[in-house]
């Protein structure tokens, strides 16, 4: 009896493993979802609310050219 249980357990264990992984690439794939557009009003509002030491220096060129110099070139 023992040996056709070890066999089942090995595919439980494999099932849950593969349930997790499905479940945490779908929640990546909503967070990444989540983030607004480089440039958009809404994204131009939360680096305003991020602290600026948090910047990365791609965000700090992104937020000159998309939220500073929005129009200017017009």
């Amino acid at each position: 009896m023992v040996t056709t249980r070890v066999p089942k357990l090995l595919e439980e264990r494999k099932m849950k493993s593969v349930i997790l992984a499905v479940l945490s690439l779908a929640l990546a794939a909503q967070l990444a979802g989540c983030a607004p557009e480089v440039g958009s009003e809404r994204w131009c509002n939360n680096m305003k609310e991020k602290p600026k030491g948090d910047w990365s220096a791609n965000e700090t060129a992104d937020y000159a050219k998309h939220c500073l110099f929005r129009g200017s070139g017009k």
